[in-house]
């Protein structure tokens, strides 16, 4: 299988060769597609992956052929090399495919980072296999250290290992906590993946010539990205 992410950045190009077998979990994010017709095969998803993905079909496409993935505005896809003895915790809303023969399963987090993330479980995928990861801008790596923490916009953060500690956390001093989302604080062994795309509306409204005195009243005011729009 070799996939293909021209520039700019707006789709991907997929080719399948005949021993390739491709399972897709956005079926409409395909734009174009060559090929036998009897070579798409259309499923439901279980409960459980329908939940997450608020998707009920996920396609199975097998090679010879080629295929389109578009892409949302400003997002990439990264195809990663999963292993046998991956370890780590995705976020499923940034999976969009992964190759025939991996195995996944679900990882429920403690009830006190579920209500405050929003988030009940994330998902273990084993391999040998490829996994596509979609994500805002680009997809960075940052190795964690079992002895300091690494602190992650918890909008940002895509995988980590499963036998991190991770809890919810701010950091800095009181105006830093004030003006920063809520950050997973991990620590351990291993890779963390970190979507980059930034998030920032003030940052947003500073390159559109924003008013001075609303962004000095934004940044000097606790709370005040809140309440002065």
């Amino acid at each position: 299988m070799k996939i293909i992410s021209p520039s700019p950045v707006g789709h991907v190009r997929i080719d399948l060769d005949g021993q390739d077998a491709l399972h897709i979990l956005n079926p409409k994010s395909i734009v174009a597609y060559q090929g036998s017709a009897r070579s798409r095969e259309d499923r439901f998803m279980n409960l459980g992956g329908a939940f997450k993905k608020k998707k009920w079909i996920r396609s199975k496409l097998q090679g010879p052929s080629q295929l389109l993935l578009g892409l949302p505005v400003g997002y990439t896809l990264e195809a990663m090399d999963i292993p046998g003895d991956s370890n780590l915790l995705f976020d499923f809303r940034h999976v969009v495919m992964f190759t025939e023969g991996m195995t996944f399963k679900s990882k429920v987090l403690k009830w006190k980072t579920a209500w405050i993330t929003k988030e009940i479980v994330r998902i273990k995928f084993s391999g040998p296999g490829t996994l596509g990861v979609l994500t805002a801008g680009d997809l960075a790596t940052m190795q964690l250290d079992p002895d300091r923490s690494l602190f992650v916009d918890k909008n940002a953060l895509v995988a980590y290992p499963e036998d991190a500690s991770i809890q919810l956390s701010v950091y800095g001093n009181s105006l830093a906590s004030q003006h920063m989302n809520v950050q997973w604080e991990i620590r351990g062994r291993g890779p963390v993946l970190i979507q980059t795309g930034s998030k920032d509306k003030d940052l947003q409204d500073k390159m559109m010539d924003d008013g001075w005195f609303k962004r000095i009243l934004r940044e000097v005011l606790p709370f005040g990205s809140v309440y002065i729009k």
